[in-house]
């Protein structure tokens, strides 16, 4: 039996999901009343809630998990910020700005109203043709990935992106690469009304997929993403490009570290026993 908070999640003021998302978590086994939902906002390990799934999915952030790219991005913004703009921040403070929307990490910094829509929609496109034009040349899937795509392919598991990324630079990295065929579902920047660490992203990649969020196992490398995938009643894998598994010890979602998908394959993650475990 699915269990429907749609209605009950306009009252929490918890930050974590918003009304008007259909959230099925788990399944109710007796007459016991328990929910998922509040697992959540108890940060309870995500596994003790999935008891019965015959279909899973992959969701994969972007930048820093498919491809690893996350130092020409901050370097883009650092001479942005610093050069042009004169914010004055150092690289480690540049580097803990690197989630969200690009108009979100502008408003951060220089606070809201400091720049028209129009001109942080400029500065957003400059920042990202400085990035392509210096990561173009290194453009490539992280070691092992393009294995495991074609593998997850072959055996059917539904993949999507769910990216901070506005639609020019995942076209830059999906067509550069030949790999959109793989994916069924993209959401980007342009799709979603909240970033990450809201579920949002990651809630509208299940739904296009058809598959129950806490069926998807989100592929990410920072830490607001790894929260988005709790926020959503998902596990997640994180890839150690930027950031040292000790800045995700507070996630109990988290199944796996990794430094690329070379040691992994998707049946790591697929069980092909209905009811069991991962």
């Amino acid at each position: 039996m699915r269990v429907d908070f749609t209605g009950f999640l306009g009252q929490i003021n918890k930050g974590l999901l918003v009304k008007n998302f259909k959230v099925y978590e788990c399944n109710k086994q007796t007459n016991k009343e328990y929910s998922c939902f509040s697992d959540l906002i108890n940060r309870k390990p995500v596994s003790s809630i999935i008891l019965s799934m015959e279909k899973r999915a992959f969701i994969f952030d972007l930048n820093g998990t498919m491809i690893d790219d996350m130092h020409y991005h901050a370097q883009a913004w650092y001479d942005i910020l610093n050069n042009e703009l004169k914010a004055g921040l150092s690289w480690d403070e540049v580097k803990v700005q690197m989630y969200g929307k690009n108009s979100e990490l502008l408003e951060r910094i220089f606070g809201k109203n400091h720049f028209s829509d129009e001109r942080m929609k400029e500065l957003s496109l400059e920042k990202e043709r400085r990035y392509q034009k210096e990561f173009l040349p290194k453009l490539s899937l992280m070691p092992g990935l393009s294995q495991f795509l074609k593998k997850a392919n072959e055996e059917n598991i539904p993949m999507a992106i769910g990216s901070a990324a506005i639609p020019f630079n995942i076209d830059f990295v999906l067509d550069n690469l030949k790999i959109r065929e793989y994916f069924k579902a993209i959401v980007s920047a342009d799709d979603v009304t909240e970033s990450k660490p809201h579920p949002e992203t990651f809630i509208k990649c299940a739904q296009i997929l058809n598959v129950e969020p806490a069926a998807c196992i989100v592929f990410e490398d920072a830490p607001k993403g790894v929260e988005a995938a709790l926020n959503a009643g998902m596990k997640s894998v994180v890839l150690t490009t930027m950031h040292d598994a000790e800045d995700f010890s507070s996630y109990k979602n988290v199944i796996s570290f990794i430094k690329d998908y070379s040691t992994i394959a998707p049946a790591d993650f697929v069980s092909s026993k209905k009811g069991s475990k991962m």
